[in-house]
């Protein structure tokens, strides 16, 4: 049984709106395709403006790299950082708990 992988984006913008219409613009592109993401929640930092974190769930780590082979996804990421105050952070997780509490 496949581990369900989480990569966390760290990033910050100015252009919010701009980056929300690419990944609107994205997901609506990459519908259908298997492997991608399953689940994505965007965070954003109450502290500091401008800053955000976006945590993409997959269902397995080898879908999260076959997911990052698509000449889309790389498209897609030199959009938004072009959008980006700061270069992207990546942090890659394993899911180890998930569970709603309500």
């Amino acid at each position: 049984m496949s581990q369900k992988f989480v990569q966390i984006i760290d990033f910050e913008t100015q252009r919010y709106n701009e980056m929300q219409d690419l990944l609107d613009r994205f997901e609506r592109q990459m519908q259908g395709t298997s492997g991608g993401p399953t689940h994505r929640i965007l965070l954003q930092d109450r502290e500091k403006s401008g800053r955000y974190l976006a945590i993409i769930e997959f269902e397995s780590y080898d879908d999260a790299m076959r997911s990052n082979e698509h000449p889309e996804v790389a498209k897609l990421n030199e959009q938004l950082s072009a959008l980006c105050t700061r270069q992207l952070a990546f942090t890659n997780c394993d899911l180890k708990d998930s569970r709603e509490l309500k």
